[in-house]
């Protein structure tokens, strides 16, 4: 009986743990997704307008900021978010 106790807590404790994995990282997977569509739809305007700043990605981030312009429409649409989404995000103009 008390063997039986024990694997059923053991059991059960395992599958509580993998539940409260899972749901923490049901937001990081959509956060993955948003930043696999803005790197795809950015990639091509990157490598064109502001291959000086690549590898880092704040440099990057500025350079497009300041050519929003330039950018294609599907990553223009990244960088035209509310003021009020860009400040929740740490981002500055």
């Amino acid at each position: 009986m008390f063997n039986f106790a024990l694997k059923f807590l053991r059991t059960f404790a395992l599958a509580a743990g993998g539940a409260a994995l899972l749901s923490t990282l049901a937001p990081a997977h959509a956060a993955d997704t948003l930043r696999q569509k803005q790197t795809a739809a950015c990639k091509g305007d990157a490598l064109k307008l502001c291959a000086l700043a690549i590898p880092n990605e704040k440099k990057i981030t500025s350079c497009m900021e300041r050519k929003k312009d330039k950018l294609s429409p599907q990553c223009r649409a990244f960088f035209d978010k509310p003021m009020s989404t860009q400040k929740a995000s740490g981002r500055k103009n």
